[in-house]
């Protein structure tokens, strides 16, 4: 076996160009088997094979620094760089990540794990290369779907005026997640299938070359002018015009083509971009077909490419808001759905399907969809932005100063809140509460159940400033189906009122709050449950009444305890002077790695026999620091 010779970085370069062959047969075979088992990236991941392997041949680990943007892609880089063994606990707690971390390898030369953002950090890299008087590479990788980002043109902007070596290389495969869209699709598509490059081109050298004498010096010269033949024959080449050098396109499945090409574009003293075409899913006919059902996969049979069980088959609160948003949709011609690049995960597909005219996919532009948002709303529409909660972090400022700066009536509908497990520190979704809270205008709603959902996904719609509605990934909860009162602006729902204590839980934390009460009730403990409904405004009122007949208000909240709902109740429990002890249960001030969410909210204390023995603890002490006073 080929691969077993690859036991840490630069073993690669001690092969054969035979074995090099069998090498990527065996790293996509390996890759299939393991992530069958364990779940994954798979078809980006497959993708890239051969051009993996060009870099480590071309380029020394980890003194040439590469650049994975969003990291996906970048298993094959695990394998070549002696992680082999890791892929057994791939993605599981205190395993190995799906993504490149620095503090895993040295090889690894930036965390990643949102989009766009390869470039950025590889012009970093140069200039303090420069700075230092160093002398290594530095190679970013970008995917074409990264390239509908705007941070990637901030980036070229900045690159175009480099006079030393900076190596960008687009992995183009027409994907991003789903199907690729936008003018920078249009444009590379153009390229990938114009004449100019999988003929004339060679076409026009071969007719040079066979001048007698001079052939080889001529086309060597017109190779040399500021246009180069490709300029001649696809004239305004965007890349070239800012004075990058382009070259390509190069077929992505040639390791020895991709060597050469590595190995011209060191000697380049300025910022060289690198057009190679890859296939997504490449070796594998289920991922080749299907590459987006195959992008991030679950669990998965080889032979057929189906699931391996646990897919549920009731619905998402994805599923939930898409169905109720087509509904309002089908009845209100004002309503709009936008998505950054996420229709499928958001559940937008279906309003896509249904109405297309009102659909709208921006590509991976976060910033760009809020403030096209707001000007949907300032035009007499009804906009909603379905975007992931980790996600949304990007386009704080077009929030603040585009859409609740005018009380705008956008509705961001935040998919993927609390914990998402296997992907990790950049995508958990534990911030929101807390930045959106900040801002004044906004609203921010999150569901205990699918009924309740349905239910603030039309209040939302029809709501006349900025809101946000809050929701995990998964099954929509099917409990407590009996409390259905109707939403009311800013108002609590009070599930169970007894005395004594009140746990006020934060939308999907309904379930666990349910089983901590009844934890509670069995070791003899009077307990309240309300269900918080509205983070902002905060229902002051409802706090204020049951400072009366309550010594102890704990907080549940899958979000970071700075700034999130707890806090606030702290807040305004200390002002009002209600003289109640307050237990804020969520995530500390700290990232949260990988691993399932049942696991991951053990480790952090979100389970109900953690949080348990929490609520008992402190509510003898507050009968202490009574007895104390």
């Amino acid at each position: 076996m080929i691969l077993e010779k690859i036991q840490r970085e630069n073993d690669i370069k001690k092969l054969s160009p035979e074995e090099l062959g069998l090498l990527a047969e065996e790293i996509r075979q390996f890759l299939i088997e393991k992530i069958s088992r364990t779940g994954g990236h798979l078809a980006s991941n497959l993708g890239v094979v051969e051009l993996t392997m060009a870099l480590h041949l071309v380029f020394s680990l980890p003194e040439d620094k590469l650049i994975w943007d969003v990291g996906h892609q970048a298993y094959t880089h695990k394998l070549l760089t002696g992680r082999r063994a890791g892929f057994d606990a791939l993605r599981k707690y205190g395993g190995m990540s799906g993504f490149p971390k620095r503090k895993e390898s040295k090889c690894d030369a930036f965390d990643t794990g949102h989009s766009s953002t390869s470039i950025s950090a590889g012009l970093g890299y140069v200039a303090a290369r420069d700075i230092l008087g160093a002398s290594n590479s530095v190679v970013s990788i970008i995917g074409d779907g990264a390239m509908t980002g705007g941070m990637a043109y901030e980036a070229l902007n900045n690159a175009s005026r480099l006079k030393s070596n900076f190596i960008i290389i687009l992995n183009d495969n027409n994907m991003s997640i789903s199907e690729n869209v936008g003018g920078m699709s249009k444009y590379l598509n153009g390229l990938r299938t114009a004449e100019a490059y999988t003929g004339l081109k060679k076409g026009v050298e071969d007719t040079l070359l066979k001048i007698p004498v001079q052939g080889e010096k001529i086309v060597n010269k017109v190779k040399k002018t500021k246009s180069g033949i490709k300029q001649l024959l696809v004239p305004g080449m965007l890349f070239e015009d800012m004075g990058i050098t382009y070259l390509g396109p190069i077929d992505g499945h040639d390791v020895k083509s991709l060597c050469r090409t590595l190995h011209e574009a060191k000697r380049v003293n300025h910022a060289v971009l690198i057009h190679v075409l890859t296939k997504k899913g490449k070796g594998y006919t289920p991922a080749e077909e299907n590459p987006a059902r195959f992008h991030g996969t679950g669990p998965f049979d080889v032979a057929t490419g189906e699931s391996n069980g646990g897919s549920s088959q009731k619905d998402s609160y994805s599923d939930v808001f898409s169905k109720v948003l087509c509904d309002i949709a089908g009845q209100d011609e004002r309503v709009t759905a936008i998505t950054a690049a996420m229709a499928d995960g958001t559940g937008l597909s279906r309003f896509q399907k249904y109405f297309p005219e009102r659909f709208f996919d921006v590509g991976i532009a976060e910033e760009h969809a809020l403030t096209f948002a707001a000007g949907l709303a300032a035009g007499g529409m009804k906009p909603v932005v379905a975007v992931y909660s980790s996600f949304l972090q990007r386009a704080y400022d077009q929030t603040i100063h585009d859409i609740c700066l005018q009380k705008l009536p956008v509705f961001l509908a935040v998919d993927r809140a609390g914990l998402v497990g296997s992907d990790g520190e950049t995508h958990q979704g534990l911030f929101d509460l807390s930045f959106l809270s900040t801002i004044p205008n906004m609203t921010i709603m999150s569901p205990k159940n699918r009924w309740e959902m349905a239910d603030m996904v039309r209040f939302a719609v029809d709501f006349e400033y900025p809101i946000a509605l809050r929701y995990p990934r998964g099954e929509a909860y099917g409990g407590l189906k009996n409390f259905r009162t109707p939403v009311v602006y800013g108002k609590s729902e009070v599930i169970y009122e007894e005395e004594d204590i009140v746990i006020l839980f934060v939308g999907h934390m309904a379930s666990l709050a349910e089983e901590v009460r009844r934890k509670l009730k069995d070791t003899g403990y009077c307990c309240s449950l309300v269900n918080s409904r509205f983070i902002k405004p905060l229902d002051t009122k409802m706090l204020e009444r049951m400072a009366a007949d309550h010594t102890l208000f704990v907080t549940i909240e899958e979000n970071v305890l700075t700034g999130g709902y707890g806090e606030q109740v702290l807040s305004h429990v200390s002002r009002a002077h209600l003289g109640v002890h307050v237990l804020n249960i969520g995530i500390s001030d700290d990232y949260v790695e990988h691993g399932s969410v049942d696991v991951l909210r053990h480790e952090v204390g979100l389970d109900c026999e953690s949080i348990t023995k929490k609520v008992i603890t402190e509510y003898i002490s507050c009968f202490k620091r009574e007895n104390i006073k």
